[in-house]
């Protein structure tokens, strides 16, 4: 299946968007309208640079108002029609996409419609053109697709034929199995968009809230599944229009939208109509545990000692390289200054174990994902690693490679303590711009399963997490979205990441850790009087809890006892205890956290 974009979804000229499409590996491209107007270049040298880019025009889009109009407006519709086929003569397009009437239609008959769109097609057919007929979901009267195949199949016209669009369909909540009975081809094209399910007025939530496939709410899957049954040969096009995606780097959202593009496909190579669950069914896919996390900065001794002060013990120095390895039952943590470039320790990667990491790099590689160029010395271990589309580092180790490879690290001493059990998750921060595709980056090149995204009110605003995980729980990743006020703070404090480390009997580990020097983000009296009115908790353990300066959270299954280290650079600790299968993230206490990290910058 050939697959194609939208110009509208990027941004940047005319130019810019073709060189980002052909980059990205597109091999087709939807002209829209208003880009070719603002671009400098004629339609012969948009052609042209077509040609060179090896980049076919798919569609030459919008051009609409165009039937259910009185006789003399027709004729001015023949006459707009006439200039535009000109114009695609110039530019080597044969499609022209023309929308359900919104302006101008004052005619609600099927029989005006098709005449009207049968004489325009026979325009066309005398250029050599074709015109795809598009039921808008806020057309006037025409605004279901079904209707608009009716009215081209009356109108009988061999250059005439229907554009599906999945937002225009699934929006509105119709059913798309009736497009099989819609002959293949006649089906002239089909654009994809996937969006969140939200309550507003249907243009509204079209111009500003599309995202690419497998970011949403909608079932492109079967819709697609529909549209191939019914015989659709031509291109897959990508059509967003997302106020995020037309201000961001048009060659990474192009990658973005290629990505989106290859996991709905790998959906319909299966042969079945794929559920987020089913499309991480291969368990080699799927990652086992998180292996280890890398913190970098050109000076790590910050970090050093506040590591130990947790309980962490130094395992010792790498053999070639500038790095320190720290460890406590099943955490390693690793502190890297070998070429670094960065001010303020930061977490640059993380590893993730799989039963074939080589397998997992390459389906990675597949969708999008850049390889990472590593130095590795004779006798060292040669995990794949690959970059998440911000730089971060991920390493893909497997069930021996993950234990070999922290040999590299001698020279250790002291033991950790023991209340430390391992990593429990990370929090990483996106910018706003950036979050979609770091979500289906992680969980499809990665093999992680998206939960429901929370809003958490924080002192510079609402702070949007998402969670990702393995099925069977050995990984665990949340991704929140940065307030724009948070980047007007200063650097230090801008971007605040976190690892969360899971304990054994927090409060007695957090009486050690504190008598080797460890301070915790403070916890308001407020919060442990509102505690006790929302739950009932013996006195004795609210006692506790206030005493060691601890938040508490549970669910219908156990208890999730927290609390958050002061911040190095931009990075901090969460130390976590979960009780009889608690499998939350204790969402509910974030904004304690927040002001308080807040108030300390």
């Amino acid at each position: 299946m050939r697959t194609s974009i939208a110009t509208v979804c990027l941004s940047g000229t005319l130019v810019d968007k073709l060189h980002a499409i052909t980059d990205a590996g597109f091999d087709d491209v939807e002209i829209f309208e208003p880009d070719l107007i603002a671009a400098p270049q004629s339609p012969e040298e948009i052609r042209a640079l077509c040609e060179r880019l090896g980049l076919g025009i798919a569609l030459y889009q919008p051009f609409r108002d165009a039937e259910g109009v009185v006789e003399h407006e027709f004729a001015r519709v023949l006459q707009r029609a006439e200039a535009k086929f000109q114009l695609m003569d110039r530019l080597g397009v044969d499609t022209m996409l023309v929308c359900s009437n919104v302006a101008t239609a004052t005619i609600d008959d099927d029989d005006v419609s098709a005449d009207q769109l049968a004489r325009l097609a026979e325009r066309a057919d005398a250029h050599g053109k074709r015109i795809a007929f598009e039921a808008l979901a806020w057309g006037r009267y025409i605004d279901d697709y079904r209707r608009a195949w009716s009215i081209v199949e009356r109108a009988d016209h061999p250059a005439l034929g229907v554009c599906l669009d999945s937002f225009h369909i699934l929006s509105l909540g119709h059913d798309p199995a009736a497009i099989e009975r819609i002959p293949g081809d006649k089906i002239f094209f089909v654009q994809l968009a996937d969006a969140p399910i939200l309550s507003m007025d249907v243009l509204s939530w079209s111009r500003h809230h599309r995202l690419f496939p497998g970011e949403g709410g909608f079932d492109l899957p079967a819709f697609v599944a529909h549209a191939l049954r019914a015989g659709y040969a031509g291109p897959l096009s990508l059509e967003v229009f997302n106020d995020v995606f037309r201000q961001t780097d048009p060659a990474r959202t192009a990658l973005h939208a290629a990505r989106s593009l290859t996991v709905l496909q790998d959906a319909l190579d299966v042969g079945r109509l794929a559920s987020d669950s089913d499309r991480h069914s291969d368990s080699s896919s799927e990652p086992l545990e998180l292996d280890q996390v890398e913190l970098k900065a050109p000076d790590t001794d910050e970090v050093a000692a506040l590591l130990e002060r947790i309980g962490f013990a130094p395992r010792g120095r790498h053999v070639s390289k500038s790095a320190w390895l720290y460890a406590a039952g099943e955490a390693r943590l690793v502190l890297n200054e070998h070429n670094v470039s960065i001010a303020e320790p930061r977490i640059a990667g993380f590893g993730l174990r799989y039963a074939e990491p080589h397998g997992a790099a390459s389906r990675a590689e597949r969708l999008g994902a850049r390889r990472a160029h590593r130095r590795v010395l004779s006798g060292e271990a040669d995990l794949p690693a690959i970059l998440s589309p911000d730089g971060t580092e991920i390493l893909l180790s497997g069930p021996d490679s993950g234990i070999r490879w922290p040999e590299e690290f001698t020279g250790g001493r002291g033991a950790p303590d023991p209340g430390i059990l391992g990593i429990d998750h990370i929090n990483l921060t996106e910018p706003v711009a950036d979050i979609e595709e770091a979500v289906l980056f992680y969980s499809t090149a990665l093999g992680l399963t998206r939960e429901s995204a929370a809003e958490l009110a924080g002192p510079t605003g609402l702070v949007r997490s998402q969670v990702l995980r393995s099925r069977a729980g050995g990984v665990r990743l949340a991704l929140n979205v940065v307030p724009p006020l948070s980047e007007q703070r200063p650097a230090a404090r801008r971007h605040a990441q976190h690892v969360a480390i899971a304990c054994v009997d927090l409060p007695s580990l957090l009486t050690r850790a504190r008598a080797r020097g460890l301070r915790t983000v403070p916890v308001s009296e407020n919060y442990y009087d509102d505690l006790a009115a929302r739950l009932d908790l013996p006195d004795e353990e609210l006692v506790r809890l206030r005493s060691a300066g601890l938040l508490y959270d549970r669910d219908e299954a156990g208890e999730y006892l927290h609390c958050y280290t002061e911040t190095v650079g931009t990075v901090f600790f969460e130390l976590v205890e979960r009780r009889d299968g608690y499998d939350g993230f204790g969402a509910a206490n974030t904004p304690v956290r927040l002001t308080a990290q807040h108030a300390a910058a």
